[in-house]
């Protein structure tokens, strides 16, 4: 393979598309221009792969998918695309066949699992004024404000959905864990990293939000992919 692929980049439950700007900055700079950042409903995981599938179908040649939180789900059956050529995980569940977020949450619970409460419509929210200690507690007060303003909820019952054909068993895969997580545990996130056989495993000093509070060392993961795939 000689053309470098595209990068599409898949965020997670409680943010939009515009979580990953630090990264795509620091992408930008690294010379990588065909960049995607799908926007997901957050309404079910056969919602968010095929709103994925449909992205990843516009793009000439190859894709890189890069999944953060519960995007990583969504890559990894979103991942069986043809012209998909890797999967990069940041802080993702990577489920495998028959197996949900729910299931693979209750293995080890999350520090911040209380904080989370549902609405009268189905969706489950963070609490606002704890927002900052459970998703993001390494970036500023302001950054973490508008975070939990702008928050994206997902409906409850997609931690119940259920991957049916992992990508990662046959495309080369990669895993950022962070280490200080406080919405995936950290021991869930070793597992998966572990099963997935991935090419390369980064543990960052991160909450959640790696995304905001190491743009640079995300980035340089992806950049890393990338460029091997070429």
């Amino acid at each position: 393979m000689s053309k470098q692929p595209a990068i599409v980049l898949v965020h997670g439950f409680w943010a939009g598309a515009a979580h990953w700007n630090n990264v795509i900055l620091e992408l930008y700079r690294k010379g990588h221009s065909d960049l995607h950042a799908v926007e997901l409903s957050l309404t079910s995981l056969e919602n968010d792969v095929e709103r994925t599938r449909k992205m990843v179908a516009q793009i000439d040649g190859p894709a890189l998918l890069v999944g953060h939180s519960y995007g990583g789900a969504v890559i990894t059956e979103a991942g069986n695309w043809s012209n998909v050529v890797g999967l990069v995980y940041i802080a993702a569940f990577s489920p495998d066949a028959g197996e949900s977020l729910g299931a693979i949450t209750q293995l080890h619970p999350p520090i911040a699992g209380p904080n989370l409460i549902p609405d009268s419509d189905g969706y489950l929210w963070i609490k606002r004024e704890k927002f900052h200690e459970s998703m993001c507690q390494d970036i500023s007060a302001d950054e973490a404000f508008v975070m939990g303003v702008t928050q994206k909820a997902p409906v409850a019952a997609t931690f119940g959905d259920v991957v049916t054909s992992p990508a990662w068993r046959s495309k080369p895969s990669w895993y950022q864990i962070s280490a200080d997580d406080r919405m995936i545990d950290p021991a869930n996130q070793r597992r998966m990293a572990y099963r997935l056989g991935a090419k390369k495993i980064v543990t960052l000093a991160s909450s959640h939000a790696s995304l905001s509070s190491h743009p640079v060392e995300v980035a340089e993961l992806i950049d890393e992919a990338a460029r091997s795939l070429c």
